[in-house]
């Protein structure tokens, strides 16, 4: 604990009585592996959960530094790993055959991270090498105990720190729950790198493995074998001939180039999830979690992003307001002003000139100055935007964010929110609107009839023109547009 309070810069004060309150209960604690350095033990006794935010931790040298930060990159897939003889007999249970049927060699784990680990092995029938991810045993258990647990530090901080409330602490562990359960039955992780796989198959310089359905079930997911180094020892991809400066600003835009086109991101792209192919292509990994967010929230944040870069802090500003971010009551151009005061200091500087830990310090501070509640539909992306941007940063240190973000921005902006979109969303409405084409001479008819009965006639004669014009106006709009849309 007091090492990871020194490494986040924690007030003295908080650093005290953590040590004062946390002594008569250190007998209650786990040891853990004695193997492992004192912060990486301490999190891996926790429990999984506690796991996840070392990993996220690993990413970021500039905020906990260099040091805890290489400890942390253990958590990423270098965990103590189960036995051979328990990850056979999961397989057998899942897949209803012996593992020497269906594979000709079954390797031990070369990977072993929170949740699950990997092994290696070749398929039987075919010949082709795969990778074979098996759940840990007693790992629902185990994470659902440790959601409870922050389900009660929540309840306690919105008990004692009412000012915190806007935060949702609540909020956000049921968001993050519903992600623990969605990742602990890999049947939905290869439904959802399937569905990745799809929607990437054409981005050149990105690749996801293909799913051997046949092979996977609840607790066993089996994918084609992706070969390739990996990004977390970013000295073997510079001795092997990888640009890093171009691979850093590679790695950022691909992930904002999916978010915002498709909807459906990547949640946890870590240097542990990522390899750099033979030919230079990224390759994704673990796709337990995955995150969505809808067109018109890819559209607000895109509009965020663009008033930064072009430091339209005023349009920012407006921004959040029209998505109802800001309370209305809130003075629209303080709120500008104080993006302002975030934004100036990062363009134009070297990453390395900027300390994350200030900046996040007082990203807090405005938050809470114009009352700014969490969004759990933007938690998972923001999240993974900062992990993104770490692993970024671990090959290029100079990298800055923003610089590199615009080109991929830029780009969404063009495509989804000028002329083009707007035609865009009215083909869509028209699609839409034309599903209930067959219904609408039912619907005029039920009207006109309701419209027309002797009780009503007095109190709808005068609605009744206007509907009526209204349904035929709709229908003519419908048509023409369908007509203007079968030309183009």
């Amino acid at each position: 604990m007091r090492l990871a309070l020194e490494a986040l810069n924690a007030p003295p004060s908080l650093r005290i009585a953590a040590r004062i309150l946390g002594w008569p209960f250190a007998f209650l604690g786990y040891q853990g592996d004695p193997k492992l350095p004192p912060i990486s033990r301490a999190l891996t006794a926790l429990g999984p959960a506690y796991i996840k935010f070392g990993q996220i931790m690993s990413t970021r040298p500039d905020v906990v530094g260099d040091d805890l930060a290489d400890e942390l990159k253990m958590l990423q897939d270098a965990l103590p790993p189960f036995d051979m003889q328990t990850a056979r007999k999961s397989i057998e249970r899942e897949l209803g055959q012996p593992v020497d049927e269906l594979f000709s060699r079954f390797d031990p784990p070369i990977a072993a991270a929170s949740l699950a680990q990997v092994h290696q092995a070749v398929e039987r029938e075919t010949g082709r090498k795969v990778a074979i991810k098996v759940l840990r045993p007693g790992i629902e258990r185990a994470f659902l105990r440790d959601v409870d647990a922050f389900y009660f530090a929540a309840r306690m901080v919105e008990l004692l720190s009412p000012s915190a409330r806007r935060l949702r602490p609540m909020d956000v562990i049921e968001h993050f729950e519903s992600v623990v359960v969605g990742e602990l039955d890999l049947r939905m992780e290869a439904a959802a790198a399937a569905e990745f796989r799809a929607n990437t198959l054409e981005d050149k310089g990105f690749q996801v493995p293909e799913v051997v359905w046949h092979l996977s079930a609840r607790r066993v997911m089996t994918l084609e074998w992706a070969e390739g180094s990996r990004f977390g020892e970013p000295e073997t991809l510079a001795a092997e001939g990888a640009d890093l400066v171009e691979l850093s600003a590679r790695v950022l835009q691909i992930f904002l180039k999916i978010a915002l086109r498709d909807g459906f991101f990547h949640g946890d792209m870590h240097q542990g999830n990522l390899k750099l192919a033979p030919n230079g292509d990224i390759i994704a990994l673990d796709f337990g979690i995955m995150g969505r967010i809808d067109v018109y929230t890819r559209r607000v944040y895109a509009e965020i992003l663009i008033g930064f870069l072009r430091r339209d802090y005023r349009r920012v500003a407006e921004v959040h307001f029209e998505a109802g971010y800001v309370p209305a009551d809130r003075d629209i151009d303080a709120f500008a002003q104080a993006l302002r005061a975030v934004g100036e200091p990062i363009f134009g500087q070297d990453a390395r000139r900027i300390s994350m830990a200030k900046l996040l310090a007082h990203l807090f501070e405005v938050t809470e100055r114009f009352g700014m509640e969490t969004r759990t539909e933007l938690i998972l992306l923001q999240r993974t935007m900062v992990v993104v941007e770490g692993v970024a940063r671990s090959l290029n240190p100079a990298m800055n964010m923003w610089e590199t973000a615009k080109p991929a921005v830029e780009d969404y902006i063009r495509d989804n929110l000028g002329p083009r979109a707007v035609l865009q969303d009215i083909a869509q409405t028209v699609r839409v609107f034309s599903r209930f084409g067959p219904l609408l001479p039912g619907m005029a008819e039920d009207f006109l009839i309701r419209t027309n009965k002797p009780a009503n006639r007095k109190s709808h004669r005068s609605e009744m023109l206007p509907w009526y014009g209204w349904l035929l106006t709709g229908a003519a709009f419908a048509s023409a547009i369908g007509l203007l849309l079968s030309v183009l």
